[in-house]
């Protein structure tokens, strides 16, 4: 599968923005679908994943009531509702496709990347 991910931008603090991941192919919903972000000099870390029907939702600790993971398989798309947004919420943005098991948090479990999209949120 093939990932695309967009919405990426310059937001003030305490802004929102949405980020999308368009991905290839007919097999989507045979994914498990996550988000991650890599900030600059820092290890990429796990921001939410959704689980193939979309019914299950996890997230990590520093995201937790302000992001919003969701899946439209129609349309084979991923999305991460960003909102309260913070400073030390920018960088680089990731989509991820996994073909195992729902709740995997490690990006060495994930299968398949996007290219990236960069927020920055300015203070």
């Amino acid at each position: 599968v093939q990932l695309q991910a967009s919405g990426g931008g310059l937001v003030q603090a305490g802004g929102s923005l949405r980020l999308s991941c368009a991905a290839s192919g007919r097999t989507f919903n045979s994914y498990v679908m996550g988000w991650f972000r890599q900030a600059p000099g820092k290890e990429r870390e796990f921001v939410a994943g959704i689980n193939r029907s979309g019914g299950i939702t996890y997230y990590g600790d520093s995201v937790k009531g302000r992001f919003t993971i969701s899946r439209d398989n129609a349309k084979n798309t991923v999305y991460l509702q960003m909102n309260s947004l913070k400073p030390e919420d920018t960088a680089v943005y990731y989509c991820a496709a996994d073909r195992g098991m729902v709740g995997r948090t490690t990006a060495h479990d994930y299968d398949y990347w996007g290219q990236g999209t960069l927020v920055t949120v300015s203070s």
